[in-house]
């Protein structure tokens, strides 16, 4: 609430933003002058009411509002301070934007009887990936959830993207292709790789269980005209790949996407990028709970199994394996 307040107050909002832009810049201008700039400007610019912005508000109010009801069905009203005046203030903001039609939808279908279908059983689906801990078992810390996994790995993936010089079509494929990269294992969950390496066919029967799972279970709760993006972005999700127009299907490569592929009319997405910043983050996890003393054999297992694979691994002319020295 007292974020909220500043930020409502334009003098305030102005500096706090501009005070985030400085701590970032010198980091965002070494990775890349035109996001710099562009990420200052954003951060900067004069609340106008554009889609973009609008929508952001509107995700952002969704969100809380998945996460209090959670709250709010377990709560004792009676003894929880200030709970049905935080309700009606989310309540307030959600329908201020209502104006968005993926806004009303989401709100029309949460109202059904059977509100597990259409887009409100999607974010609902999607959101227990928050509840889902990385690493199955295996003893680490800090913990981290899937779901904020597939957002680390999502912006990873764009940054590579900028240091190899890919067209917008590219940077926004692997953006959601590392964000929905896990998506099936919010019905599967999570396998970590040495249970799926350890029976010959194992790895490949699982990719066939959620293929099935996404297609009977997560893909009907989506407009049909979504549909084959994000199958787009969920099978093969480790293999670069494009779809020509008028291909019937899409174009799995046998190599690293080069010049000729690296045009938005091809609809090309790097599957080795995002796989490679998928075991960074692994990589990293691991690396953090070894360094703060919580280092079981699966972890330290772990590290040296994706450091031989992607230690020195360059892809697409990037060396990706100097992010994993720097977070030995």
């Amino acid at each position: 609430p007292v974020f909220h307040k500043l930020m409502q107050n334009e003098e305030q909002r102005k500096k706090l933003n501009s005070w985030v832009a400085d701590a970032l810049a010198f980091d965002l201008d070494r990775l890349s002058p035109d996001f710099a700039a562009r990420f200052r400007e954003f951060l900067l610019a004069e609340e106008d009411g554009s889609l973009e912005r609008k929508s952001l508000r509107a995700a952002h109010y969704l969100a809380t509002k998945w996460e209090f009801d959670f709250v709010y069905h377990w709560s004792n009203t009676k003894s929880m301070f200030g709970i049905e005046q935080t309700r009606g203030e989310i309540s307030r903001q959600i329908n201020e934007h209502r104006d968005l039609r993926a806004v009303d939808e989401i709100l029309a279908a949460r109202d059904l009887p059977d509100r597990d279908m259409g887009l409100w059983g999607f974010l609902s689906l999607v959101g227990q990936l928050g509840f889902q801990k990385r690493w199955a078992q295996t003893p680490r810390i800090p913990q981290t959830s899937v779901l904020g996994h597939l957002l680390f790995v999502a912006i990873l993936s764009y940054f590579v993207s900028m240091e190899i010089g890919a067209c917008p079509r590219r940077r926004y494929n692997n953006f959601f292709g590392g964000l929905l990269h896990d998506l099936p294992e919010v019905l599967t969950r999570d396998i970590i790789s040495p249970v799926k390496n350890s029976v010959a066919g194992l790895d490949e029967l699982i990719k066939q269980l959620e293929k099935q799972a996404m297609e009977e279970r997560i893909l009907p709760l989506l407009p049909e005209a979504w549909r084959e993006e994000i199958r787009y972005f969920t099978e093969n999700e480790f293999a670069g790949k494009i779809r020509p127009h008028g291909s019937p299907s899409p174009v799995i490569l046998q190599h690293d996407l080069g010049e000729e592929q690296n045009l938005d009319s091809l609809d090309p997405i790097d599957g080795r990028v995002i796989e490679a910043c998928d075991k960074l983050s692994a990589y990293m996890e691991a690396s953090l709970s070894i360094r703060l003393g919580v280092a079981p054999q699966a972890l330290a297992e772990g590290k040296r199994n994706i450091y031989s694979r992607f230690g020195r691994s360059v892809i697409s002319g990037f060396p990706m394996g100097q992010l994993f020295d720097y977070f030995w």
